[in-house]
C-alpha cells in the first residue's frame, strides 16, 4: 500500500516522538505525503526521526522541556506518550495546535474477556491520575491495569484541554517492520526457516478457537495522518478484523514459508507442561493468547473502518517484517518465541 496523496495543503505537523515504532511511522507517512514535520525527542539514544523531519531535542521529564515550542502554531499535533501523564499535560499546555491526536491503547478497557466489544460498549479501567513519569528501570513490565489506567488518564487530559475536537485512537497489537519487541515478528522468521514448526493448536483447553487481531503500523500511521488532515475527532479502536489465530499463522506461512515447512499444532496442555509461556517472553509461543485476552483480540472495529481505517493483508505485513529483520540482522536471540533447540524439545514432547 502506497501513501495517499495529500488531500489539501501540506500540514505543519508536530509529532511528539518521531523516533519510536509508532511515532516514527507517523512521521514517515506524513513526510511521504509532503507535509512539514517536526519531531520532539531526546535524540540521545542513537534513534533518529525519518530523513526530512525537523528534530527538536527536548527532555520531556523537565517541566520546561517543551518551552521552545511556545508561540509556534502547528496545524496538527500527534501525541504518543506511553506512560507519562505529566508529559501529556505539559504538551497540552505548551503546544499550540489546531488539531490533536492522542495514541492511546486498548488496555484502557476493563473487560478483556468478552468478544465483540466496541469503543462505545466496553467498560473502561479506572484512570490513574496521580502517576508520575514512568521509569522503565524501576518497573520494566507494568501491569496492564497500570498501563491502561495511565493511558486513560492521558485521554481525559486531552479531552479536557480540547473538548470534543481530538482524535483518540486505541490501537491493539501493532505489528510491522521496525518492531523488535512484539510477538508477531517471531513468525515470519520462523516460517522462513522451513521444516516442522510448532504452532499453538487451533483451540484452547476450553474448546474455544484462539483469536488474533492486529494492525500494521504503516496502516495505523496512514489513518492518523488522514484524520489529522481532515481535523477529524472521535474515539476509535485501531485493529484489523478479528480472525482465528490458526488462519493468521497459515497466511504468514503461505507468504514467507519455506517449501519444506510443516505446521505442527501443539495442544495447550503440552505447551504448559513444557513451561512455554503464552503471548511473549522466553520461552514462549508468540501470539498464543491467555484466556483473559480473548476479548482484547476479538474487538468489533467496524466503526473504525467506517471512519477510514484501511488495513493490508497479513501476508504483506509478514513479507515486510521478514525483509526488515533479515536486512537488519536476525541472528540475535528472539525476545519472544523459541530457539531451535527449545522448539525441537517441544516437538519431541508433543510426539513429533
Amino acid at each position: 500500500m502506497s501513501p495517499s496523496p495529500p488531500t489539501g495543503p501540506p500540514l505543519r505537523l508536530l509529532v511528539l516522538g518521531g523516533t519510536g515504532f509508532v511515532s516514527g511511522a507517523v512521521a514517515a507517512e506524513a513526510l511521504a505525503r509532503g507535509h512539514d514535520v517536526t519531531c520532539v525527542a531526546r535524540g540521545t539514544g542513537g534513534a533518529q526521526p525519518p530523513a526530512g523531519a525537523r528534530l527538536l531535542r527536548a527532555d520531556r521529564n523537565a517541566p520546561e522541556g517543551l518551552a521552545p515550542l511556545r508561540g509556534i502554531r502547528f496545524d496538527a499535533a500527534v501525541e504518543t506518550a506511553t506512560l507519562s501523564l505529566p508529559w501529556v499535560r505539559r504538551a497540552l499546555r505548551d503546544v499550540s495546535a489546531e488539531h490533536w491526536t492522542f495514541v492511546s491503547s486498548i488496555s484502557v478497557y476493563a473487560d478483556t474477556y468478552t468478544p465483540g466489544q466496541t469503543a462505545r460498549t466496553a467498560r473502561l479501567r479506572p484512570a490513574l491520575t496521580d502517576v508520575g513519569t514512568y521509569d522503565p528501570t524501576v518497573d520494566p513490565e507494568p501491569s496492564q491495569a497500570t498501563y491502561g489506567g495511565v493511558k486513560l488518564a492521558c485521554e481525559q487530559a486531552v479531552r479536557e484541554a480540547t473538548g470534543d475536537t481530538a482524535f483518540v485512537v486505541r490501537p491493539g497489537l501493532v505489528v510491522g517492520p521496525g518492531d523488535d519487541v512484539g510477538p508477531f515478528g517471531y513468525w515470519p522468521l520462523r516460517m522462513a526457516r522451513g521444516r516442522a514448526a510448532a504452532v499453538p493448536a487451533a483451540h484452547g483447553a476450553d474448546g474455544l478457537a484462539l483469536p488474533a487481531q492486529c494492525v500494521d503500523v504503516r496502516d495505523l500511521a496512514a489513518w492518523i495522518v488522514d484524520r489529522a488532515a481532515a481535523r477529524a475527532s472521535g474515539v476509535y479502536d485501531a485493529a484489523g478484523p478479528p480472525v482465528p489465530l490458526e488462519s493468521l499463522l497459515h497466511e504468514v506461512a503461505d507468504a514467507v514459508g519455506h517449501s519444506s515447512l510443516e505446521l505442527v499444532p501443539v495442544p495447550e496442555g503440552v505447551l504448559r507442561e513444557a513451561g512455554v509461556r503464552p503471548w511473549t517472553g522466553r520461552p514462549s509461543m508468540p501470539l498464543w493468547p491467555p484466556r483473559e485476552l480473548y476479548g482484547a483480540l476479538s474487538r468489533d472495529v467496524s466503526s473504525s473502518f467506517d471512519a477510514g481505517l484501511r488495513v493490508r493483508p497479513v501476508s504483506e505485513t509478514a513479507q515486510a517484517v521478514l525483509s526488515d529483520r533479515l536486512g537488519r540482522g536476525a541472528g540475535t536471540p528472539p525476545v519472544a518465541g523459541l530457539t531451535p533447540v527449545e522448539e525441537a524439545s517441544l516437538l519431541r514432547l508433543a510426539g513429533v
